[in-house]
């Protein structure tokens, strides 16, 4: 999966962690439905996300003490 792909799939399944609760919230969603969507939005969004949060660490990085 690619960074432009990951990045769209993460939106995506952040979405589905917050759209439901908002739906719950105005009685247009039965709880049940939003704890599984919520909980797919959210282990599908800590799959993706590192993908493309990932970052390139600098040449000296392994000189550097912390």
């Amino acid at each position: 999966m690619n960074h432009k792909t990951a990045k769209i799939v993460s939106g995506i399944a952040l979405l589905a962690t917050i759209v439901p609760s908002v739906l719950l919230f105005t009685g247009a969603m039965e709880h049940g439905a939003v704890k599984t969507i919520a909980l797919i939005g959210t282990i599908v969004w800590f799959i993706a996300t590192p993908i493309w949060m990932g970052r390139e660490l600098p040449v000296d990085a392994a000189e550097v003490e912390i």
